[in-house]
């Protein structure tokens, strides 16, 4: 846990990691409380109705003891003959039963592999089917999608429904009556497999990151200092990301359970700025992880139709958070959004962070407490100099690292500089820069940066700028093949609502973008769109604005 300082230094000076060799996740985040507060809130679980299921830190160690204990005595677990622990899939949105799932399988020294509930069946089959997954864990919807591939996952060999029994499926219910609430979980060192999690996959077919039990300690830094040192008394966390992914199960569930902060659960049927409004003020929501799609949302919520919220820590990551955003959070939601940074394989190593210094828009934060990331040639690894522009990468080993991708060692390779997990730089993908003062800006994935004329654009500032006209809700920016530019920046934009696109106001956006950045910046093209092309996640997906610029050039007479 971080120690408060006067400034980031001090701060990172007082951090040590302290890795224990044998460590377990589900014992951390749910035995360990419940031996010793049982009462103490868990989890608050608020159904798609409104109906609201409290369930204490000794609520959620017998849940988790049956489940697993049902499933050691069908032979599910680690055994001997398994360099791994079986996998078991979690086909389920934020509810009880996800997080007793996770903790039972992390108990049982097994693998748990998150499972988005809005999955198609091709990308079920693909995930299901690359891990090996032996046991999945759903409702009566995801069982219904898995019916026709049974045939096609030869390991899948137990399927349970939450909703009760149905074709094929066993009752979730009676299936955990088997278990005994006493359950002695496997001793797991820190650096055995815990959890794979599929990366989104825009372009090729997703990878497994597989992850050891010491992830959640890794994460805590970036966790605390995003939330401006968590935990603080009367702290209660929530957000609408979904726990499929590593935003939602290991930025906010784990960690805050690990904390013994209550975590606020909830599906809404359909996410709104309102709702979101809504439910953060009527369940008392002090912390939120709210990705910028969330906010750009509930910007979109006139003041005087918002009710007032009582926050006292606000984070964001995923896409870079501008001055807009920034602004409107201060005066909408009371707080300063810290911007964190990371991605499947090594999340949460960057954080701004308003208890220790102002929030630069554009800049995305440090280090957090424990991580080495700076920015160096991809090529060799060395470290460039500030104000360079090169490749973000994180110094290996580090606590929060994936172990490599699943039955992909090849792939994991070419992650690290120097082709070894254990040492050197892992790249991340992303090009930034380091600043002066050692805060790192994010300039764009390797493939989004846009070269125009020599000039090298990152989306994000544009992106933001457009962002402050009246007219635009959601913005994606790329670069647009011109003969002459090679480049030149096309903004494809979702009109807020009511708003009629026509050839003036594209004319009215890219002037506005001209005056308030740079010549070479603004939009030359402007392509109005009915909806933003984006990840599960809430990333934008650039690759398909490319796609549709391509085709729209194909077609040009």
């Amino acid at each position: 846990m971080l120690t408060a300082g006067a400034d980031w230094q001090a701060v990172r000076d007082a951090f040590r990691w302290a890795i224990p060799a044998r460590y377990n996740i589900g014992v951390d985040v749910c035995d360990r409380w419940a031996d010793a507060e049982p009462q103490r809130e868990a989890i608050v679980d608020v159904g798609p109705d409104g109906a609201v299921r409290r369930y204490s830190f000794g609520d959620l160690k017998t849940l988790s003891n049956r489940l697993a204990g049902a499933l050691a005595a069908r032979g599910i677990g680690r055994r001997a003959d398994n360099a791994h622990g079986d996998r078991i899939g979690v086909l389920l949105p934020q509810r009880i039963e996800t997080a007793v799932a996770h903790i039972a399988a992390f108990k049982l020294g097994a693998i748990s592999i998150p499972l988005f509930k809005l999955f198609g069946p091709e990308a079920l089959l693909h995930r299901l089917a690359d891990s090996g997954a032996s046991v999945v864990i759903t409702d009566a919807e995801g069982a219904t999608k898995l019916a026709p591939l049974r045939a096609d996952l030869p390991d899948l060999r137990l399927v349970l429904c939450v909703d009760g029994p149905q074709d094929g499926c066993e009752d979730y219910a009676a299936f955990c009556a088997e278990g005994p609430e006493d359950f002695a979980p496997v001793d797991t060192a820190a650096d055995d497999p815990a959890l794979i999690i599929y990366t989104s996959g825009t372009t090729g077919a997703p990878k497994g990151a597989l992850h050891a039990h010491r992830v959640l300690l890794g994460h805590l830094p970036g966790v605390e200092i995003s939330h401006d040192f968590l935990p603080q008394p009367g702290d209660r966390i929530w957000t609408p990301a979904d726990w499929a992914w590593i935003g939602g199960l290991l930025d906010v569930l784990l960690p805050a359970l690990h904390h013994g902060v209550p975590v606020v659960a909830h599906r809404f049927r359909k996410f709104t700025g309102e709702a979101a409004f809504a439910f953060i003020a009527e369940h008392e929501i002090r912390n939120a992880f709210l990705p910028p799609t969330a906010l750009k949302m509930m910007r979109q919520v006139p003041a005087d139709a918002r009710p007032a919220v009582a926050m006292r820590s606000v984070a964001s990551g995923g896409e870079t958070l501008g001055a807009e955003l920034i602004d409107w959070g201060r005066e909408a939601l009371g707080v300063t959004i810290n911007e964190f940074y990371g991605q499947t394989e090594c999340n949460m190593v960057v954080s701004s962070c308003a208890a220790l210094e102002p929030a630069e828009p554009g800049v995305m934060g440090r280090p957090a407490p424990g991580h080495e990331v700076t920015v160096v040639d991809a090529e060799n690894g060395a470290i460039l100099p500030a104000g360079e522009e090169g490749a973000i990468a994180v110094r290996a080993p580090d606590p929060v690292m994936f172990l490599g991708y699943w039955n992909r060692p090849e792939a994991t390779a070419e992650k690290f500089v120097t082709g070894d997990v254990r040492d050197g730089w892992m790249l991340m993908g992303d090009r930034g820069v380091l600043e002066d003062d050692g805060r790192i800006r994010f300039v764009g994935r390797d493939d989004d940066v846009i070269s125009s004329a020599g000039y090298r654009i990152g989306p994000a500032e544009v992106e933001d700028c457009l962002l402050r006209h009246p007219a635009v809700q959601l913005a994606g920016v790329i670069g647009w093949p011109d003969p002459l530019r090679g480049h030149v920046v096309a903004a494809f934009i979702v009109p807020a609502e009511g708003v009629a696109p026509s050839d003036d106001l594209a004319e009215e956006i890219a002037h506005f973008v001209k005056a308030r950045l740079a010549a070479h910046e603004y939009p030359r093209i402007v392509r109005f769109i009915d909806e933003m092309p984006m990840t599960t996640t809430g990333k934008i997906i650039r690759g398909r604005l490319r796609q549709l610029a391509s085709e729209e050039t194909e077609t040009s007479p």
